[in-house]
C-alpha cells in the first residue's frame, strides 16, 4: 500500500476519493444497519438472563474500583479524535445543517445531537461487543486473548488453522489503518497549532516531519515497556485532559455549557431511533459519506484496539455491569467534553464573536486554537492542547503496537520488543503516506476500506458471543441442578442414617 501510494503521486488522491465514494455510496446502508444492530444487541444481552454471567467465573471479582474502571474506560475512547473534532464537527453541522432547519437555535440543537450520535452509544456499542467477546473467551474459556478465540463456538478447532489466521490478519489491518487515521488527524492538529502560535508553515512536509519525530518518541516509549512508558504517559494524558476540560467549563460560558449538556442529551435520546437508521434515502445528498459512514467505519477499525484494552481491565465484572458501564460512563463524559468545547464555539458563533465558524469550514484542525483564543491565557492553553495531542499520539501508537503485537504473536501478552518497535514505525509510515496520498480524505478512505470487511467479522462475532454466553448459562444451570441433586441425596442419606440409628435403639 505504501509503495503503491507513493508511486502514484497526485493520482493517489483521486483514487482514494473514488474508492471512498464507491464504498460509501453502495455500502453506507450496511454500516448504518450493522452499527445500530451492535448497539441493540449489546443492550439486549445486558438485560437478558445472560447479563448475570461473570467474566472470569462465578468467583471472580473486579481488579479495579468502579470509579477507576470508569476513568480507564474514558481514557480508552478519549484521544486524538475528540481533540480534533470537538469544535470542528459541531460548528460544521451548525453552519451547514445536514437537514434543513428553521433557524439558528434548531441548527445548534441538530448540530449537537448529530455530534453526540457520532461519539455516543453507537461507538461504545461496537466497543462493548468486541471487548465483551474478547474478555469472555479469554477469562471464562481460557483461550488466548486474540480475535480468533472469539469464534471458537462457531469454528471449533478451525480457529487454529488458516481461517483463524485470516480473522487475526483482518483485525491487524483494521487496527493499523484505524490508528493511522487517528495519527494523521493528530499531526494535522499539531501542525495547525504550531502555525497558529509561531506562524510556522502548515505544510504537508512539516506534518510528515512531525510524524517521523513523534513516532521516534513513541518507539522509545515502546522500548521502555508498559510500566515505564505507556502507563506513565496514559496517566499524564488523563490528568491534563481533565484539567483542560475543567478550564473550559470555568472560563467559558459555564451555565450555558451545563444547560446545553442537559438539553443536548434530551435531544439526542429523543432523536436516537431516527438518526440511527437515517440513510439520506430521500435527500439525494452525500453528507453521510463524509460523516456517519466514516465514523462508523473508523470505530469498527478502532474496535480491536479499544476492545482489547477494556477486556483486559474488566475481569470480574458481570456482563450487565460491563455493557452498561461501557455504554453509559464514557459516553456521558464525552458528551460533557463536546458541550464544553463544541457548545462554547456555537454560542460564540451565535453571538458573532471570533472567527471560529469560518475556520472550522476552512481548516478543521485550526478551529480548537481559534476557540481557545477567545478566552484567557490562550497561548498557554494552546501549548497544552498541542502537548496533549502529541501525548495522545504517542500513547495511541504504543497501545496500538501492543495490540497488533499480541495479535501477530498468537495472543501473547509479552511479545518481542523488536516486533512492537516495527509496528510502531509502520503505523507512523502508513499515516505519513496517507497524508501524502490525499490528506484528510485519504485518512477517511483508509478507515472505510478496512472497516467494511471487518464489519462482517463483527456481525459473526455477535452470533458467536451469544452462542458462547448461552452455553455458559446452560452450564451454570446444569451445575446448579447437580448441586441441588447432590444436596437432596445428602439430605435423604442423612435421614435414612438417622432412621437406622433410631431403629437400632
Amino acid at each position: 500500500m505504501i509503495i503503491t501510494t507513493l508511486s502514484m503521486g497526485q493520482d493517489a488522491e483521486e483514487m482514494f476519493t473514488a474508492v471512498q465514494s464507491f464504498i460509501s455510496d453502495n455500502g453506507g446502508w450496511l454500516f448504518i444497519i450493522s452499527v445500530s444492530t451492535f448497539l441493540v444487541f449489546s443492550i439486549v444481552i445486558a438485560f437478558s438472563r445472560l447479563g448475570n454471567i461473570r467474566l472470569g467465573g462465578a468467583d471472580a471479582r473486579p481488579e479495579f474500583s468502579t470509579i477507576a474502571w470508569f476513568a480507564m474506560l474514558f481514557s480508552a475512547g478519549m484521544g486524538i479524535g475528540i481533540m480534533f473534532w470537538s469544535v470542528a464537527e459541531p460548528m460544521t453541522h451548525f453552519l451547514e445543517p445536514p437537514v434543513e432547519v428553521g433557524g439558528a437555535e434548531e441548527a445548534a440543537q441538530q448540530a449537537m445531537s448529530i455530534t453526540y450520535l457520532h461519539w455516543g452509544f453507537h461507538a461504545w456499542g461496537i466497543y462493548a461487543i468486541v471487548g465483551l467477546s474478547l474478555a469472555f473467551f479469554a477469562f471464562n474459556r481460557g483461550l488466548p486473548l486474540s480475535f480468533r478465540s472469539v469464534f471458537q463456538p462457531v469454528l471449533g478447532d478451525h480457529i487454529e488453522g488458516w481461517i483463524g489466521d485470516v480473522i487475526d490478519i483482518l483485525a491487524v489491518l483494521a487496527t493499523l489503518f484505524g490508528l493511522a487515521t487517528s495519527l494523521g488527524l493528530g499531526v494535522k492538529q499539531v501542525s495547525a497549532g504550531l502555525h497558529h502560535l509561531f506562524t510556522t508553515p502548515d505544510t504537508l512536509w512539516l506534518q510528515v516531519g512531525l510524524i517521523i519525530g513523534i513516532t521516534m518518541v513513541a518507539t522509545v516509549s515502546v522500548f521502555l515497556g508498559i510500566d515505564k512508558g505507556v502507563r506513565v504517559l496514559s496517566e499524564a494524558n488523563i490528568r491534563i485532559a481533565v484539567v483542560f476540560l475543567l478550564f473550559m467549563i470555568i472560563v467559558g460560558p459555564t451555565i450555558y455549557i451545563f444547560d446545553s449538556f442537559v438539553q443536548n442529551i434530551g435531544d439526542y435520546l429523543g432523536n436516537l431511533a431516527r438518526y440511527s437508521f437515517w440513510t439520506e434515502a430521500y435527500q439525494g445528498s452525500t453528507w453521510q459519506n463524509s460523516w456517519t459512514v466514516f465514523y462508523w467505519a473508523w470505530w469498527v477499525s478502532w474496535s480491536p484496539y479499544v476492545g482489547m484494552f477494556i477486556a483486559r481491565i474488566s475481569k470480574g465484572r458481570t456482563v450487565r455491569e460491563f455493557v452498561l458501564g461501557v455504554l453509559i460512563a464514557p459516553s456521558l463524559i464525552t458528551f460533557l467534553w463536546l458541550s464544553a468545547f463544541g457548545g462554547s464555539a456555537i454560542s460564540l458563533e451565535m453571538a458573532n464573536v471570533g472567527n471560529i465558524g469560518a475556520t472550522a469550514l476552512d481548516n478543521e484542525a485550526m478551529s480548537l486554537f481559534v476557540l481557545l483564543e477567545q478566552f484567557p491565557w490562550s497561548f498557554v492553553t494552546s501549548i497544552i492542547a498541542i502537548i496533549l495531542v502529541m501525548s495522545f499520539f504517542v500513547t495511541s501508537s504504543d497501545s496500538g503496537s501492543l495490540v497488533i503485537d499480541g495479535l501477530t504473536s498468537g495472543g501473547k501478552l509479552e511479545a518481542p520488543v523488536g516486533q512492537r518497535i516495527f509496528w510502531a514505525q509502520t503505523e507512523g509510515a502508513v499515516a505519513a503516506v496517507l497524508l501524502i496520498g490525499g490528506g484528510l480524505n485519504a485518512l477517511r478512505t483508509a478507515s472505510v476500506i478496512t472497516g467494511l470487511p471487518f464489519l462482517f467479522i463483527l456481525l459473526l462475532m455477535c452470533y458467536s458471543l451469544y452462542k458462547g454466553l448461552s452455553e455458559e448459562q446452560q452450564k451454570k444451570i446444569s451445575q446448579r441442578k447437580t448441586k441441588e441433586q447432590n444436596s437432596y441425596k445428602e439430605l435423604v442419606s442423612d435421614l435414612l442414617q438417622k432412621e437406622d440409628e433410631h431403629s437400632a435403639e
